[in-house]
């Protein structure tokens, strides 16, 4: 009897840890939930690469999510293919912001204007895409439907295809876009002979991210980009620091995008609470380019090299979340 007692005992303290552990894992499983939701602005690396082809780093292409608006900015090689990933269809893509002109922000945006047609049953592009850029956006954006001019007359006709047509907003600095809360500010970057080329802040709820789009050191970047949550900046590396130029090519590249170094002299200014690399050009093995060390040397604050699919979460916390 007793021995029963005491198995009774252990049967009962064991039963009531289970209830207490499992208690525990939803308590924490409502906390994380509760975290995920509390962020303001969600922003995901689609395309962290440059015009050098990888499979690992597509072009140019940044998503920001705030309140209800999903934003993208660029849309380099394979954007529509790492918003698939996501389980999102390019017809729920209504609204894009160009930085330049250049093919590896823009190569991208015939297959995410005419899939949007295609039937998918997570959504349709019901209205005209939205697309706002420097001047020489809609030149780019007229011609590109012209140049399906078929395809899109055959898919209307087929398929009753929507979303088709683009407005074009050609812009200069300032304020660009306001719906719900979210504020959009275009300002201008130096990025050489690529001209105009724009940078962006978001602002919602009291927080910010900025992406620089391509550019030197900036003056005019870090106006805008001061005390931001988070900073996407571009980088490049064509040689290490004691190197000489391989080309005359390879010094102009560098000329007008963004050292390690004079991205740490950017960060120290701009007092981010995150910095995250994209639009890694490297043209050396990349685990030799050290952008993250060297950036470190002039600056003590947070640094990532971005990956394609990371995403960030600002809120009360600036959270990177690697997929």
């Amino acid at each position: 009897m007793e021995t029963q007692s005491k198995s009774d005992e252990n049967e009962a303290k064991e039963s009531n840890q289970d209830s207490n552990s499992s208690s525990e894992q939803n308590d924490d499983t409502d906390k994380i939930a509760q975290e995920e939701s509390s962020a303001d602005i969600k922003v995901t690396l689609l395309g962290t690469g440059s015009p050098v082809l990888s499979m690992d780093r597509f072009g140019s292409a940044t998503l920001v999510e705030a309140g209800d608006e999903r934003l993208l900015f660029d849309v380099g090689r394979g954007a529509a293919l790492r918003l698939d990933q996501m389980d999102i269809a390019p017809g729920m893509i209504d609204k894009l912001f160009v930085t330049h002109l250049h093919h590896d922000h823009t190569v991208g945006f015939a297959d995410l204007h005419i899939t949007a047609a295609v039937p998918d049953p997570r959504g349709n592009r019901e209205g005209d895409f939205q697309v706002w850029g420097p001047k020489g956006t809609e030149n780019m954006v007229n011609s590109t439907i012209q140049a399906f001019e078929v395809d899109i007359q055959t898919r209307k006709k087929v398929e009753g295809a929507s979303g088709l047509e683009a407005e074009v907003h050609e812009i200069e600095e300032g304020v660009v876009y306001e719906n719900n809360g979210v504020e959009v500010i275009a300002f201008n970057v130096d990025h050489g002979p690529m001209k105009p080329a724009l940078g962006y802040r978001i602002n919602y709820n009291g927080h910010s991210v900025v992406i620089s789009g391509d550019t030197t050191y900036s003056e005019n970047l870090i106006k805008y980009a001061k005390d931001t949550d988070l900073l996407v900046q571009e980088v490049v590396v064509v040689k290490g620091p004691e190197e000489e130029y391989q080309s005359e090519a390879h010094k102009n590249i560098e000329a007008y995008h963004t050292t390690p170094e004079q991205a740490g002299e950017i960060f120290k200014e701009v007092n981010p609470k995150l910095a995250v690399f994209t639009h890694i050009a490297t043209f050396l093995p990349e685990h030799e380019a050290t952008i993250v060390d060297r950036t470190n040397e002039i600056y003590d604050g947070k640094v990532v090299l971005g990956e394609d699919l990371m995403t960030i979460e600002i809120g009360a916390e600036v959270k990177v979340i690697q997929d």
